[in-house]
């Protein structure tokens, strides 16, 4: 039997992640080359064009992957957890990652590629206590600052709520404090 035959019948003439039955096509997962029903899937053109697009990725077509990440084929949930790793972001996402078990071989497998793994250029903004900020989240002060430029000072325990990131010093954040945006150095806030 071909592996297209094999791949049809195992996927019930079907896409393994997102079950669209149109434009089918057998995909081999990264690093391996040779079409092999343990490192195959049968795959919709959307969902290859995803993969193998980063920058095209529509999130909410991979909300399909609740369902797919059950799936007893390595192939697939490798492909899964890798598509999962890289929406990260999204938070949903993480959510199905935490519920998702593998074997250590397919996750060893899965890691090949080198996807989930943290991006060492990406900066990392953390509060006094090194806790991870994000954008949006709520800080308060810890200790009075004189903002630069005017006359204003910032007073202890003042909530500043959604912050943003500078995105080329992992010192910096910017918020609100009254009406006025500042820049605030995080080693003087707390997470809320």
């Amino acid at each position: 039997m071909s592996l297209e035959r094999e791949l049809k019948k195992r996927a019930d003439n079907k896409c393994e992640l997102c079950t669209s039955d149109e434009h089918l096509q057998i995909y081999t997962l990264a690093p391996y080359k040779d079409e092999d029903l343990k490192k195959s899937l049968m795959a919709c053109k959307t969902c290859v064009t995803q993969i193998e697009d980063p920058e095209n990725i529509d999130p909410n077509h991979w909300r399909c992957l609740n369902d797919s990440m059950w799936s007893e084929h390595e192939a697939v949930q490798v492909a899964v957890w890798r598509m999962l790793s890289r929406l990260g972001k999204e938070g949903w996402p993480q959510d199905l990652l935490d519920m998702m078990y593998m074997e250590e071989d397919v996750l060893e497998f899965a890691k090949s590629t080198g996807e989930g793994e943290a991006d060492p250029e990406k900066l990392i903004h953390r509060d006094v206590n090194g806790v991870v900020l994000q954008a949006g989240d709520s800080v308060v002060l810890i200790k009075d600052l004189k903002v630069k430029g005017s006359s204003m000072i910032a007073k202890q325990g003042t909530a500043v709520r959604r912050i943003s990131l500078d995105h080329s010093n992992d010192k910096y954040i910017e918020g609100k404090v009254g009406p006025t945006q500042i820049v605030i150095i995080t080693d003087y806030v707390k997470k809320l």
